[in-house]
């Protein structure tokens, strides 16, 4: 349920209102829009009489109930505005959100050696990246795959972070590791396999940095909705809902089937900021720029996009990865696609507000 407050009303009334809900039980929080300021609850609302809550204060000009299972994550529950999660870097701040410049994040899918990811950050740096992905950590189906080199990775992480002024954004798979990847990461990753791992979504929900909520492949969209609800009820309302790719029943071609209907469906449903992994979406290095550049069409947020300075050696997922040249020749196709739609960065993609 959500209250919404008539323009100039004072900051007083707005704190008297809230903690007036409080004392009914519910959880009361405060969201300031463009236009207008709304005070979200959350609780045992079922009960309540919107046109008798509209007279707790003359200030109220309107109450109104969200109707989806998730209540935070939902876009009426800002009154119909788009969130944005903004991210401190080495070099700046950068914001990823639906009314801001459209932001690519590079890299390869695991940390190998720190001068395959100080080389690979600095490439994709210079090609207009303002975040390096690299997992420490790695999920995969086979025990007997790579699964990274872990913590020792994390330091490797930090060495390109100095040498690049980028980002880190890393993956995150067990709660007992929380604390050492949130050290280094500046966006905390929970993959598609872990998308429903409630224990670890309470977790990076109780903590500090924005959180990359990648979709699990087989999960339904109310799904992966509600497990950003949980991470957003434990207290993190920084957010970045990832379509990485579904499973369907054609393999043969495709590593997964990219969802690009999700985007627009996404923004009716949530104020969550979209990003969108065509690598892992395809498996294939030779879809991911038409995948790309159809993201960029469909109104995604941000990109996420595999490179590795040698894929055809690399320890994970080489096929789907470009090089570094390749990388550098997407970019500049993907600046024609974002200046077309208004959401290409004019200056360094870094230290955007």
């Amino acid at each position: 349920m959500i209250i919404v407050m008539k323009s100039g009303t004072p900051t007083e009334e707005i704190s008297r209102i809230s903690d007036e809900m409080r004392s009914w039980g519910l959880s009361a929080e405060t969201i300031v829009g463009t236009s207008k300021c709304v005070i979200g609850l959350v609780g045992e609302t079922r009960d309540l009489d919107p046109d008798q809550m509209k007279e707790v204060s003359p200030w109220i000009e309107q109450v109104m109930r969200v109707e989806k299972p998730f209540k935070r994550v939902s876009r009426s529950f800002r009154h119909g505005e788009a969130s944005a999660v903004k991210i401190s870097t080495p070099s700046g701040v950068v914001t990823i959100g639906e009314n801001h410049p459209l932001v690519i994040v590079a890299g390869p899918c695991s940390v190998e050696n720190e001068a395959m990811i100080v080389e690979t950050a600095l490439r994709v740096k210079a090609a207009g990246a303002s975040f390096l992905r690299g997992g420490a950590y790695k999920p995969r189906t086979s025990p007997y795959d790579f699964q990274g080199h872990g913590e020792s990775a994390l330091h490797l992480l930090a060495a390109a972070r100095a040498a690049s002024g980028l980002g880190i954004i890393t993956e995150v798979m067990d709660t007992a590791d929380l604390d050492k990847v949130a050290e280094v990461a500046d966006v905390v990753q929970v993959g598609a396999r872990n998308m429903q791992n409630f224990p670890l979504l309470k977790r990076v929900g109780a903590q500090e940095k924005p959180v990359l909520l990648k979709r699990g492949m087989s999960a339904t969209i109310d799904e992966w909705l509600m497990a950003a609800e949980y991470i957003l009820a434990a207290g993190n309302p920084n957010v970045i809902l990832c379509e990485r790719g579904i499973r369907t029943y054609d393999r043969q071609y495709l590593r997964n089937t990219l969802d690009l209907a999700v985007i627009p469906v996404l923004r009716t449903l949530t104020h969550l900021p979209i990003m969108i992994d065509p690598s892992h979406g395809t498996g294939w290095a030779t879809y991911v720029p038409a995948m790309a550049k159809a993201a960029i069409a469909a109104g995604t947020d941000s990109l996420m996009i595999e490179v590795h300075p040698n894929p055809a050696k690399a320890l994970s997922d080489g096929p789907q990865s470009l090089t570094p040249d390749q990388f550098d020749q997407l970019m500049g196709e993907l600046s024609v696609f974002g200046r077309a739609v208004g959401r290409w960065p004019e200056v360094a993609p870094v230290g955007s507000v």
